[in-house]
């Protein structure tokens, strides 16, 4: 089953440079390599190309891009990678053997990689979180079958909070494959605007969209 890595990127040049490596060995391994640019002013879009990898224009959103990518293309194996995000060995075979007609979808558990001895922690906690609620982040890596991602639609495309909302959509139909080979993503949001901070504001978030609040609107508190 040939995978696609749908990678949304927006003025992501720094990140793109340290991935491309990575991206080489997946594409080596048989996946295809996507990435959907939401219109950088930078050189993200440059480097893929020069490095030989397919980029698709996009309007900027990551579910707008995300969706955008996934039906670009025909493979049956859908998986959505942050670009500041590092696949475990073997992610790909992990996939392949654990996706199946009753489970479409799910995810990876995640380390967050920081300065801070604190996000050691909050990995944990998001990973028990996950496995609790069925409910995963977009930093813990989507993957799905292209007929789960048919079925709900695809992404909402809401500018915030879509991939819980993706969850639920994906969580009527099956629960997630939860696996616990570790994605390790970048805490530089955590670093640049401090742990403490941060896990504050993306309580507030996560209660004020329970309540009901709209995501456009909680998109500007997260900026």
């Amino acid at each position: 089953m040939k995978t696609l890595i749908i990678v949304p990127v927006l003025n992501e040049s720094a990140a793109l440079s340290q991935q491309l490596g990575e991206f080489d060995v997946l594409r080596a391994m048989g996946a295809q390599v996507l990435l959907v640019d939401g219109g950088s002013t930078d050189l993200t879009v440059k480097l893929a190309r020069d490095a030989g990898f397919d980029v698709l224009e996009s309007a900027p959103g990551r579910a707008r891009q995300m969706n955008a990518g996934a039906r670009a293309a025909t493979s049956d194996l859908l998986l959505f990678l942050h670009v500041d995000t590092h696949l475990p060995p073997g992610a790909l075979q992990q996939i392949e053997n654990h996706l199946n007609s009753k489970r479409g979808w799910g995810r990876f558990d995640v380390s967050i990689s920081g300065n801070s001895s604190w996000l050691k922690v909050i990995s944990f906690c998001m990973n028990w979180r996950s496995r609790l609620t069925g409910i995963a982040t977009g930093d813990q890596t989507f993957f799905m079958t292209r007929e789960m991602f048919e079925r709900v639609d695809g992404f909402p495309e809401q500018p915030l909070m879509e991939d819980i909302e993706m969850s639920k959509r994906l969580k009527r139909f099956s629960p997630p494959v939860c696996l616990s080979d570790r994605v390790v993503t970048s805490g530089r949001r955590w670093d640049q605007k401090g742990v403490w901070k941060t896990i504050l504001l993306m309580w507030r978030l996560r209660w004020s969209y329970w309540r009901g609040v709209p995501a456009s609107e909680l998109a500007r508190l997260y900026r």
